[in-house]
């Protein structure tokens, strides 16, 4: 097999220093209070599901360094078939998904799900961290960053 070589298209946080520090406080903003180990698995999902290469190589590195498994890790993306997550990281994928997939809109079953399994505040951040990744994807798939062209 071959690698490709994708060149990317532009070197974003040398462009647009103020747009790339603003992403980065609410990044940090997102964060706040949620499980480090969740808080991965929704960001793997979402950079799954927009094809962001260099998000999803980032945030599997965070994952194992917050203690996440291979195992789950590689089953993430059929999450809907495992039994290896719990009824809050699914209530969160759910959430995820219908956030990142938004023309088919956020159903009121999955928000009513996610609203059982986290508090107003939890479920806030949630919310900013699942709007937050989608933003570093689309920076990153638009860019070309990949893997490697830090």
């Amino acid at each position: 097999m071959t690698n490709i070589a994708i060149a990317p298209r532009m070197n974003f946080p040398a462009v647009a220093p103020k747009v790339f520090k603003a992403v980065l406080a609410l990044d940090a903003a997102a964060r706040e209070g949620l499980d480090p180990v969740l808080l991965e698995l929704v960001q793997i999902r979402a950079s799954q599901i927009n094809r962001c290469a260099y998000c999803i190589d980032y945030h599997t590195g965070d994952a194992r360094r917050a203690g996440e498994t291979e195992t789950r890790i590689y089953q993430l993306s059929a999450w809907h078939e495992s039994s290896l997550f719990t009824a809050r990281e699914r209530a969160a994928l759910a959430l995820t998904e219908a956030m990142t997939l938004l023309p088919q809109g956020v159903p009121e079953t999955v928000y009513d799900e996610a609203a059982r399994h986290f508090d107003d505040r939890e479920l806030a951040q949630l919310i900013a961290l699942i709007f937050t990744v989608n933003t570093w994807n689309r920076m990153n798939v638009t860019t070309r960053k990949t893997p490697g062209t830090e």
